[in-house]
């Protein structure tokens, strides 16, 4: 009688730890399930938000601008346009907020360019070339 209360007593331990197992490994899977869609970013939002970068690229690529091509343009699902990199002027990153604003679906310009003068530049600023009449 004895050894087959030990039995009966392993086996109950055997399915509790077994039922123990298997719950800890269907957790993640109950969770994710549970894992609603309203925290996420509809598809045609971000198509649209697609849709607005390429086109304000396209439209700074168009401008043959060497430092235009390499802004990195980031649109969020507001049509808020983020512009950044390296432009040569102040002249040029105006050209670029002003070509994001003229786009189609674009709600506003956030511009994070900064202006990088080369070191040959740079050293006509600092020692400007001496005219001798």
């Amino acid at each position: 009688m004895h050894s087959s209360l030990k039995k009966e007593l392993t086996m109950k331990i055997r399915l509790a730890t077994t039922c123990f197992v298997i719950g800890t490994l269907l957790a993640p899977i109950a969770a994710h399930a549970d894992d609603s869609v309203t925290d996420r970013t509809p598809p045609k939002t971000f198509v649209k938000d697609s849709a607005i970068t390429i086109k304000v690229k396209t439209k700074l690529a168009e401008e043959k601008m060497s430092s235009l091509v390499h802004i990195a343009v980031d649109t969020d699902s507001k049509g808020v346009v983020i512009l950044s990199g390296n432009v040569k002027s102040q002249k040029e990153a105006d050209k670029a907020v002003s070509i994001a604003r003229e786009t189609e679906g674009v709600t506003s310009v956030e511009s994070n360019l900064k202006i990088k003068i080369k070191r040959n530049d740079l050293k006509q600023i600092i020692h400007p070339p001496v005219v001798v009449f």
